[in-house]
């Protein structure tokens, strides 16, 4: 898989065979089928991994939000995607190369928005469930705004507009949601 994902990210879809891959991946091409009977099927499984590294990134913050400080929550969110920057480039060609390119992109925003939605869910479980979903899309244009600005700068420039764009995170999520443990990173 790791053989395919970089071979995808270097090329297209369609440009990428089966034996390249096993050649990448130093194994032979009847190994590779055993596991992944088509290139359809080994675009698949990324697309899961992918959809599983995310469900992992946030549910590990959903476990930490309720007793981290806004900015630290805001930290960790705007991590997660560009954490996942040659992923991100490969499940968009993935999804480019699909027929059911929608239907899977949109399986991946709905999974995004929910774990996103849980997290500020722990922080604030009081507010109406409507409230807490318009945050998370916030929250989610936010990590994306991370996500491009950590790919197309370099870092000085980054870093800056990462620190902006945590600073506008805790400023939201502590008018919309509440500071709940400390937003000066205390966590009384």
């Amino acid at each position: 898989m790791e053989a395919a994902l970089s071979l995808f990210a270097e090329k297209s879809y369609d440009a990428v065979t089966m034996t390249e891959v096993a050649a990448r991946a130093g194994a032979p091409i009847g190994s590779l089928y055993q596991f992944f009977p088509s290139k359809e099927s080994l675009a698949e499984a990324l697309l899961e991994r992918f959809g599983e590294q995310v469900v992992v990134a946030l549910g590990a913050i959903e476990e930490r939000a309720a007793a981290i400080s806004l900015p630290e929550l805001a930290e960790l969110l705007l991590r997660v995607l560009p954490g996942m920057q040659q992923e991100r480039a490969v499940v968009s060609t993935l999804l480019e190369s699909r027929q059911d390119a929608s239907a899977r992109a949109l399986e991946l925003r709905l999974l995004l928005r929910r774990y996103v939605t849980r997290i500020l869910r722990v922080r604030a479980p009081e507010l109406p469930l409507e409230r807490v979903e318009a945050a998370a899309l916030l929250v989610i244009q936010l990590m994306k705004a991370a996500a491009r600005v950590d790919a197309e700068n370099e870092a000085g420039v980054r870093e800056v507009v990462l620190g902006e764009l945590k600073e506008v995170m805790v400023l939201y999520l502590n008018e919309r949601l509440g500071a709940g443990p400390g937003v000066d990173g205390s966590s009384d």
